[in-house]
């Protein structure tokens, strides 16, 4: 019989730090993998309902990211050295490029929104602001680590030009276009502006 995913390990309130050290569950460091894995799930949905778009190798790739950060907030502060050591994948200088190139190629459309909205225009729009939430509660998260991440730091990362992105994204799945506002769907210009 092959072993069971219920430990039961965490019964105590607590759970591993990658490399088995015990924390408790509302750790800084927890709480900032579990907001960083709700943004995943949620890019998840919003790349289940792009069909015929394509935003979906982009929200891939995001996802992919978001699997190497978790994998680097989750580690203990001793443990850092042996982490950049192995051979997770880790983001570096080229994956925040290529964040910052989508978000540019995104704003080069010139898209025009000057109003707050309402999210849910379609499924898939709604399921982008749900994603560009769960980023910015992930940023909070982020910049929440004691010694870990600085607000600077939590801004390289990319969590704000995710929620850029994102967003511009809903506007265009909700047929916003650069001749085409205000919105009343989708989301608007100052997520835009201040990410």
């Amino acid at each position: 019989m092959p072993p069971s995913i219920a430990t039961r390990t965490g019964d105590d309130g607590t759970t591993s730090l990658l490399y088995g050290r015990r924390v408790p569950k509302n750790h800084p460091q927890i709480e900032a993998v579990g907001s960083l894995d709700e943004f995943n799930a949620a890019l998840g949905l919003a790349r289940a309902t792009s069909a015929g778009t394509a935003q979906k190798p982009v929200l891939a790739s995001i996802q992919q990211d978001l699997v190497a950060l978790m994998g680097e907030i989750a580690c203990a502060e001793a443990d850092l050295a042996r982490h950049a050591a192995s051979k997770f994948v880790k983001i570096g200088e080229a994956e925040l490029a290529r964040i910052d190139a989508a978000v540019a190629a995104i704003e080069a459309k010139q898209l025009k929104f000057d109003d707050w909205a309402t999210p849910g225009a379609s499924q898939h729009a709604a399921a982008l602001d749900l994603a560009r939430t769960a980023a910015r509660r992930a940023e909070r998260r982020l910049v929440a680590l004691p010694g870990r991440f600085s607000a600077r730091d939590a801004m390289a990362i990319g969590t704000p030009g995710y929620t850029a992105m994102l967003a511009v994204m809903a506007l265009e799945r909700a047929g916003i276009t650069p001749g085409r506002g205000p919105a009343r769907f989708g989301v608007f210009s100052c997520v835009v502006a201040t990410g």
